[in-house]
């Protein structure tokens, strides 16, 4: 695989880049190993390729694992892969959206996905029983994952992921990897869910749902910022709300100085 094959490919089978659907193909097959390495790919190991593209990482991964679960949103991709594909008796190939369709067991992510999808994929893997994830992401995005507390990078992904799993970055991949070419570079991420959480919340879907709450108030005090939330969620009066926001801990603090274990405490001492 290659820059002229990728093209060729493209002109042959009448293919346009779709940007709408974030399609940089990845020019560089070298990173392929790097992606197994770095997974701790075995061959009792079932993949997910979200976003398989014409499915060279998966025709990769193929040899190396049990079996591998390759999914495309394109249509004319799916017609592709489906084609090509037939060989492969561990490749089973899906059209669809990979957060909405119906897919196989599978206990690790090797792929690269297109950038609009970065967020919520890894949520999705997240919430997901799965040894772990290695993916190549928009290195911006890859930042927010890791961002140190107060930073302005920092944000509602950066404390629910901190929760959920270990975020690494590993390798840099440039723009120039990927044709055609995306306005920034990339990185190669690993997400570990933890064996044991750093800290623990009563209702995920609750935690989840007030730190994003917050981070639209990021520099307002977690007593100002909170008064909303427990109107609009709890069900409580402002006068309610605003008794119960100045008994929390660390009420005085602006809501991007917390900590995501401090997320934790206050999501765990609300109502349900």
């Amino acid at each position: 695989m290659s820059l002229e094959e990728i093209q060729r490919l493209l002109t042959t089978h009448k293919i346009s880049p779709n940007k709408l659907l974030g399609q940089n193909f990845m020019v560089e097959p070298a990173f392929y190993p790097k992606l197994c390495e770095y997974a701790a790919l075995n061959a009792s190991d079932v993949v997910l390729d979200a976003g398989a593209g014409f499915g060279f990482l998966s025709r990769f991964l193929s040899d190396k694992c049990s079996a591998v679960v390759a999914v495309e949103k394109d249509p004319q991709l799916v017609l592709f892969l489906r084609r090509h594909m037939r060989n492969f008796d561990n490749v089973t190939v899906i059209e669809g959206d990979v957060l909405k369709v119906h897919l196989p067991p599978f206990n690790k992510v090797i792929a690269i996905p297109p950038y609009y999808l970065s967020s919520q994929l890894v949520m999705w893997v997240l919430q997901r029983e799965v040894d772990c994830a290695v993916m190549i992401v928009q290195k911006e995005f890859a930042q927010r994952l890791v961002a140190p507390v107060g930073s302005e990078e920092y944000g509602w992904l950066t404390v629910v992921s901190q929760h959920l799993a270990k975020s690494e970055l590993l390798d840099v991949v440039s723009k120039d990897k990927f044709y055609p070419p995306p306005e920034v570079d990339s990185v190669i991420l690993r997400l570990t869910p933890w064996v044991t959480k750093p800290f623990e919340v009563k209702d995920e879907a609750s935690f989840v749902r007030l730190t994003k709450w917050l981070f639209t108030e990021r520099n307002k005090k977690l007593s100002k910022a909170l008064v909303p939330f427990l109107k609009s969620n709890c069900k409580l009066s402002k006068q309610e709300a605003e008794k119960l926001a100045q008994t929390l801990q660390h009420h005085e603090r602006r809501v991007r100085e917390l900590s995501p274990p401090e997320f934790g405490v206050i999501a765990n001492a609300l109502p349900n």
